[in-house]
Parts: C-alpha cells; sequence; structure tokens
C-alpha cells in the first residue's frame, strides 16, 4: 500500500520553509539521540580485550640425522698376520679360515724335539756352573778365616774372591741361557693374544718355517670400525660432524653410536674417495665382520620458547620433509608454537594455551 504525502507548493514563504528545516532538524536530532546510546555501548564493550583459546604445543629440541649417509663395511681395527718366533717343522694346526680365537688359544705347533734339547742342555750347564759357584764361595770363606795367621796372604785372598765372583757371573749367564732356551720351546707353541677370526691360512702342516713368517691371519674382534669412502664434496662436513651413528642393514632400525677415529689426507685411487674410519663405541653382540652399515652424521637443530601474545617470528626452514618441515632458526628450545587455527590469529593478540595431548 502506497502512502502519499501531500505536496508542497512549488514556492513557499521563507517562514513556511523554515519551520520545515527545523522539524527536520529536530527529528534528526532525535535519531541521532536515540542511536547514540547503543553506539557506545558497543565501543566500550570492543575495547575490553578478548581471550580466544589457542592449541599450542612446546618446541622441544631433538638431534635430528643430516642428509649425509653413507654406505660402510664393518672392519677390525687390527689385523695382523701370526707366524713363529723360531724356525721348525710344523706339526699341527689347529685353525681353519673363519674359526674364532680367544686368547691363550692354540693355533698351530712347531716340532719341540730340538727345543727341548736346548733346554736340558742349558739345565745341565746352570748345574755346573752352579756347582763352580759354590766351590769357590767356600774356598773363599775358608780362607777369610785364616786372617791373622803366618799363612793368610792379601794376595790369595785376592784370587779368591775374584774367583768366586766369576763363579757367580757364569752362573746368572746360565739361568739366563736356560730363560731363553724355555722360551724357544713355548715358542714352538702359536697361540692367541687377543680375540679374533681366522681371515687367512698361509702355512700348512709339514711346512718348515723360518723365523717370523706368516702362518694365519687374524682378524681382532675386540675393536671393531666402519670403513666409508667419503666424497670429496662432503669431506668440510666430515670434519665438523661431533656425532655419528649407524645402523646394520641386517638389523634396520636399530642405531648405535660411532666415533671418527681416522680420516685419509689422500684420496683412494681407485674409487676417488676419502677413507674413513668410525670407531663404533658399544657394538652389538649380533655384528660381523664385512657386515654392510649405514653411516648417518647427527647435527643438532634449535628451537624457541613463546609468551601469552601472540607475534608473527620469521623462521628459517633448513629442509623440507613430507608433512614437516625443520627449522634451522628463528625459534628456540621450549617455545609455544600454535598449530591450530593459525589463520584465525592476529599479532599481538592474546590467548589462552591450550597444550596439545602427547600421540
Amino acid at each position: 500500500m502506497r502512502v502519499r504525502f501531500p505536496q508542497l507548493p512549488r514556492k513557499l514563504p521563507l517562514k513556511a520553509l523554515g519551520v520545515v528545516v527545523g522539524a527536520g532538524a529536530l527529528a534528526t536530532a532525535g535519531f541521532a539521540a536515540f542511536s547514540w546510546m547503543p553506539a557506545s555501548a558497543t565501543r566500550a564493550a570492543a575495547n575490553e580485550p578478548i581471550v580466544r583459546p589457542a592449541r599450542v604445543m612446546e618446541i622441544a629440541y631433538q638431534q635430528h640425522s643430516q642428509s649425509l649417509v653413507l654406505a660402510g663395511t664393518v672392519v677390525p681395527r687390527i689385523e695382523s698376520t701370526l707366524g713363529f718366533r723360531v724356525a721348525g717343522k710344523i706339526t699341527a694346526r689347529t685353525v681353519d679360515v673363519g674359526s674364532t680365537v680367544k686368547p691363550g688359544d692354540l693355533i698351530a705347533q712347531l716340532d719341540p724335539a730340538d727345543f727341548r734339547l736346548a733346554v736340558d742342555n742349558a739345565r745341565a750347564a746352570l748345574a755346573s756352573a752352579d756347582a763352580d759357584y759354590v766351590r769357590a764361595k767356600a774356598d773363599h770363606e775358608r780362607y777369610l778365616s785364616l786372617r791373622g795367621t803366618g799363612a793368610f796372604t792379601p794376595q790369595t785372598l785376592e784370587q779368591r774372591q775374584s774367583l768366586a765372583a766369576t763363579t757367580l757371573a757364569r752362573v746368572e749367564q746360565a739361568r739366563s741361557q736356560l730363560s731363553s732356551a724355555e722360551n724357544n720351546l713355548a715358542y714352538t707353541e702359536l697361540r692367541a693374544d687377543a680375540p679374533g677370526v681366522v681371515t687367512a691360512v698361509q702355512a700348512e702342516v709339514g711346512q718348515v718355517m723360518t723365523q717370523g713368517q706368516g702362518v694365519v691371519r687374524v682378524a681382532r674382534t675386540d675393536e671393531l670400525e666402519i670403513l666409508v669412502g667419503v666424497p670429496e664434496h662432503r669431506l668440510k662436513a666430515m670434519r665438523k660432524a661431533n656425532a655419528a651413528s649407524f645402523e646394520l642393514w641386517s638389523d634396520p632400525g636399530h642405531r648405535h653410536a660411532a666415533k671418527l677415529r681416522e680420516l685419509s689426507p689422500s684420496a683412494d685411487p681407485m674409487t676417488r674417495t676419502y677413507p674413513a674410519r668410525f670407531s663404533v663405541i658399544a657394538p652389538p653382540e649380533f655384528i660381523g665382520l664385512g657386515m654392510t652399515a649405514t653411516l648417518a652424521f647427527e647435527r643438532p637443530d634449535a628451537v624457541d620458547k613463546e609468551s601469552g601474545t601472540v607475534t608473527l617470528r620469521p623462521v628459517t626452514i633448513a629442509r623440507w620433509r613430507d608433512d614437516t618441515a625443520a627449522i634451522a632458526a628463528g625459534v628456540k628450545d621450549g617455545d609455544m608454537i600454535a598449530v591450530a587455527g593459525v589463520h584465525k590469529l592476529e599479532a599481538g593478540q592474546k590467548v589462552k594455551p591450550v597444550q596439545q595431548a602427547a600421540r
């Protein structure tokens, strides 16, 4: 339904126009007075801070593996060739390739007949020298008892003293020769001096060996290492790495600590890589020589703690992953970050932290 307003004449007197304008002003003032109270109340309510709940989580410092991963091989730190310290003919060999030995285990043996004869001769020579010393010592003591009599002369006393000292020296010499002969007899048995594994056999039973000739090669298992070839563009990162860990291909998912012991100053002529040896700090029970291992270098990643007010902070991304990113700078350990509804937060806004449940 349309409401018609009375039309005003085209020309109105100035008094009538003032009445119309005054009425309009009064109506406007009345509307302003009506609407002013709600607006002031709204502004007063808007000045009060609104604390919104925000789901947060605390950043915790963790060690992450570097992207540098190298394949290596488990090797012994010491692998030596064992041989007899005397010459002779091998009469027995008790180990083969792959045999495990412990300290004191017999590896091979020479014919000991000639060495036993040498021990017998040295023992007889010691007995003869000892008898001569006993007689010379008794003569010297008897002549001392003649001191003060006419039969005593200083020259004879000096001769008796010299003879006793000479025979005593012969006793010591004979005793040393006997000890040497007994050692040579013991050297006819080649025994392991450390735990290890026989990796090569270089002599057979019946073979006549010279002194020091190799019989077997033994890799010691008490000190194991990871041998890797480092590319030349990774040498700088290798030298700065303060920690490393390895994982055996035969036991995936379990990492063990390692430490750089040796880095070759020159490259291998065949592979053009720099051999590096990492000591195994605590070797697992299932580790074996020749096993393949994956060596990874670890680097600490720093992260920060937030206050109750939301702020924007620039960060440096070290690397991207499937659904996460590793932060290299911009936050510290223990900082609180918002993990949900970030697009609805504004800088400087106060939030009520709601800790995210641990997964």
